[in-house]
């Protein structure tokens, strides 16, 4: 799948993920763990641990200029049969092309894929001070379910050793999951 966009910094393309955007997923995520306002996780994952995470047809990347410039994917929430349609998001765009809309274009790519594997829902944890990654779940049909107060501690970035709550939200499909 590859989707053209236009903003007014330029031209950039959605596809699925492949091998060789292996370096530049994992820059990018480095770049959020640093950050301190995405993720709990403190190191960053070897390309085989992220690989051996997330469903091989459920990851895209934006790219401009032939730099990858954000990855979205998804991970099964649960290896239990039951919830095989059950998600758990990964978003990740360079802090130098952030509120341009990439995000949203991501999302919005990777819901029409995850429908089309039969997902019925994705969820996705973020911490209560990303307001910018609420309003985009928000803005995709994402709805808030609560926030899990306290639920870990800070183990790297400005906030180390800081509790930090969770505002756990979810997107259930209007076409996969209906019956």
């Amino acid at each position: 799948m590859s989707i053209q966009s236009i903003n007014p910094q330029g031209a950039y393309s959605i596809r699925d993920a492949i091998f060789e955007d292996q370096t530049r997923i994992l820059e990018i995520y480095a770049e959020g763990i640093q950050s301190g306002d995405a993720t709990f996780t403190a190191e960053i994952p070897t390309w085989e641990e992220w690989d051996g995470t997330y469903l091989p047809d459920c990851r895209m990347v934006a790219e401009q200029h032939g730099d990858v410039i954000g990855w979205a994917a998804l991970k099964p929430a649960s290896p239990r049969p039951v919830y095989r349609g059950v998600t758990d998001l990964s978003i990740y765009v360079d802090a130098s092309v952030r509120s341009r809309g990439i995000g949203r274009r991501l999302l919005e790519a990777l819901i029409r894929t995850s429908e089309a594997q039969g997902v019925w829902t994705i969820r996705a944890h973020m911490f209560p001070e990303n307001d910018i990654s609420i309003r985009l779940h928000h803005s995709t049909g994402f709805r808030t379910i609560g926030t899990c107060e306290r639920a870990g501690k800070m183990e790297i970035g400005p906030r180390r050793g800081m509790w930090r709550d969770v505002v756990l939200m979810e997107r259930r499909s209007i076409l996969v999951g209906i019956d």
